[in-house]
């Protein structure tokens, strides 16, 4: 059951968050004027993709992990 909650959960958080990085990537390249700007904002939004990524990664692993050790124990 908790699984369950957790995995849904977890999908919507990660849900909202590429949709907000999308409205970042859309307001950095449709309303950012400068030049400079707009790189500093790209390379700032390279980095979030780069930790959403990794935060997904290890989300995923931790859940495969706590799932194969429930089963030995049983």
């Amino acid at each position: 059951m908790f699984g369950k909650v957790k995995k849904v959960f977890f999908t919507g958080v990660f849900g909202v968050l590429y949709v907000s990085f999308v409205a970042q990537l859309v307001y950095v390249l449709g309303w950012v004027s400068e030049v400079n700007n707009k790189f500093i904002a790209l390379g700032m939004l390279a980095l979030e993709w780069l930790v959403l990524i990794s935060a997904r990664y290890l989300s995923k692993r931790s859940s495969n992990s706590a799932q194969h050790n429930a089963f030995r124990r049983r």
